[in-house]
């Protein structure tokens, strides 16, 4: 706003302790496709077929769906409904629980790890959608080792000591991507955000603003945004 309207007061970043430098607020990794699509690849590399099936899985479902690891480890094999091409998230954060609809190259994905899975285990150990290679529900430990295997392989390396790759990150990466999504189609996006709030899980957008960085991208689009509409109101 400053550089359009000098009298804009810009508050010092020290203001509030939260936002300053070295807060507790670590800064979001934010993947691109291209990362993405490494980081499936490489999976590749573990050696056990089922374990590397299952990260790739996981992890591909953490990056199109932006929900939370936990919720995803607890996902059972029920709280897939198949018929209507949506994930059930039960009991989440705040006791909230929601459906996720997801693209049918996602649902292709998790019937094939299904049946990949069932196939391994046709008397499973546990109800849980993901298991381990000895058929019990993974653990986030177990999830971030084998994700740091998979940093590791790609060569993603941290953007500063406060910006480092996590796998919580995709939740962020996912918010950014759908508001660029929205900015590129022309929609008015202040009336979609509560959308995306439901579809994350949150209770109004203020929790989802959380999620929003200010990456290059999504500044030229909402940059481009503003000076169309500085035209016409001109």
């Amino acid at each position: 706003m400053s550089s359009i309207d000098p009298s804009t007061e810009v508050p010092p970043t020290d203001l509030l302790v939260r936002s300053a430098p070295g807060g507790s607020r670590a800064e979001p990794y934010l993947y691109s496709p291209t990362e993405v699509t490494a980081l499936l690849a490489a999976t590749q590399s573990i050696r056990n077929r089922f374990v590397a099936a299952t990260c790739q899985t996981l992890v591909g479902l953490l990056a199109v769906t932006g929900i939370r690891v936990g919720e995803a480890i607890r996902l059972d094999a029920g709280d897939l409904d198949w018929a209507r091409g949506v994930l059930v998230i039960r009991d989440s954060k705040f006791e909230r629980s929601r459906e996720v609809p997801l693209h049918e190259s996602t649902l292709n994905v998790l019937r094939t790890y299904e049946r990949l899975r069932d196939d391994r285990y046709p008397e499973t150990r546990s109800e849980s959608f993901f298991v381990t290679r000895s058929g019990r529900r993974l653990s986030y430990g177990t999830v971030r080792g084998h994700f740091e295997h998979l940093v590791q392989s790609v060569g993603l390396e941290p953007r500063s000591a406060r910006c480092r790759p996590r796998l919580h990150d995709f939740r962020h990466s996912f918010a950014c991507a759908t508001l660029e999504d929205w900015y590129r189609s022309g929609v008015d996006v202040q009336a979609k955000l509560p959308l995306l709030s439901t579809y994350l899980g949150h209770i109004d957008p203020i929790s989802t603003y959380w999620y929003l960085s200010g990456k290059p991208e999504l500044l030229a689009l909402a940059a481009d945004r503003l000076e169309t509409a500085l035209g016409v109101l001109s």
